[in-house]
């Protein structure tokens, strides 16, 4: 009898330990989640959308967007805990980590973590047909749309065409008002940086007579040199319907991040989730064509969230040192 007691009071309180550990997993899950994303018009936005509603579905976790001036403006967001989920660019992302991101005032921001790598970013560039442009080297004296003035297009587009020595009137707002700006008349060019097909491109190619077009060896080398996180990157034939060969240009690859105060679990699951739904999302938005497990390696130095990487070794793939999880900090 002492003994089947005994057995009873094990088994009860194994199960309260089981309970008591189910409880703080269930804790460890938000009520909800955000993903900051970008201006209306752009990739940032639609790809996002994708992955919220992904989340809300699959993570069981209700899931929303901010819109927002894009990946500088999401790290901050990210640091200051008014999101959980922030889609950005390796430069943004390098400048944050070294404390040289302008919106966060020198301030290192040690505890950024990646999920999964989204897609690169080329640097694109469109104008009217009747404005004459058809490179870099015509921008002087041209009013140009380059984006919101904290997103990926506006931030290096404005310092590129300055180290190049070209004068432009550089002009800022949500690239879709811009493409309606071009479409007026008010602007002479847009130049930007997202996905491709750029939605916004895309639109003025099917309603106005426009020119896209790509950089010359001399500008992409200049670019590449000065920026070590930016990579050669070809826009191919096809990809818009008025470029009648391929488009040479430079590229930021971009990454879903959380902090590093993400619960494993979690961050193991939203990496699950997407990374295995590659067809849902590319029905979102065709960039997520590159949404894959294997291309984690285009991320060269933010750490990978230990959540993450426990997916990526469940899967085979093999994590390179220099972003490995970090046992420091939170």
């Amino acid at each position: 009898m002492v003994r089947l007691q005994s057995r009873l009071t094990l088994c009860v309180t194994a199960a309260a330990i089981a309970l008591a550990s189910l409880s703080g997993t269930a804790q460890e899950r938000p009520s909800s989640l955000t993903v900051s994303t970008a201006s209306p018009g752009g990739v940032y936005a639609i790809y996002g959308e994708g992955v919220a509603q992904l989340v809300s579905d699959v993570v069981g976790v209700p899931t929303s967007t901010r819109q927002t001036q894009g990946p500088a403006q999401n790290l901050v967001l990210l640091q200051s805990n008014q999101a959980e989920l922030a889609m950005v660019t390796s430069g943004p992302a390098y400048e944050a980590m070294n404390g040289e991101l302008s919106l966060m005032a020198g301030q290192e921001y040690d505890d950024l973590r990646v999920l999964f790598a989204m897609y690169p970013t080329p640097f694109q560039m469109i104008a009217p047909a009747s404005a004459n442009v058809s490179s870099i080297e015509d921008f002087n004296g041209k009013r140009l749309g380059a984006g919101p003035r904290a997103g990926t297009g506006g931030e290096y587009w404005t310092r590129w065409l300055e180290d190049m020595g070209v004068d432009a009137d550089l002009q800022y707002g949500g690239i879709g008002d811009q493409a309606s700006q071009l479409a007026d008349g008010r602007l002479d060019a847009i130049v930007t940086a997202g996905g491709i097909p750029h939605p916004s491109l895309s639109e003025l190619e099917n309603t106005q007579d426009v020119v896209i077009f790509g950089m010359s060896d001399k500008v992409q080398s200049e670019i590449l040199k000065l920026n070590p996180y930016a990579v050669e990157f070809t826009i191919p034939q096809g990809t818009y319907e008025t470029p009648k060969k391929d488009l040479q240009t430079v590229a930021m690859w971009n990454f879903m991040t959380a902090d590093a105060d993400m619960s494993e679990e979690l961050a193991y699951e939203i990496t699950k989730a997407v990374l295995e739904n590659n067809e849902r999302m590319r029905s979102t938005h065709s960039a997520a064509k590159d949404t894959l497990a294997e291309n984690i390696v285009k991320n060269t130095f933010i750490p990978l969230h230990p959540g993450a990487a426990r997916y990526y070794e469940e899967i085979g793939v093999k994590i390179p040192d220099s972003i490995q999880p970090q046992q420091e900090g939170k």
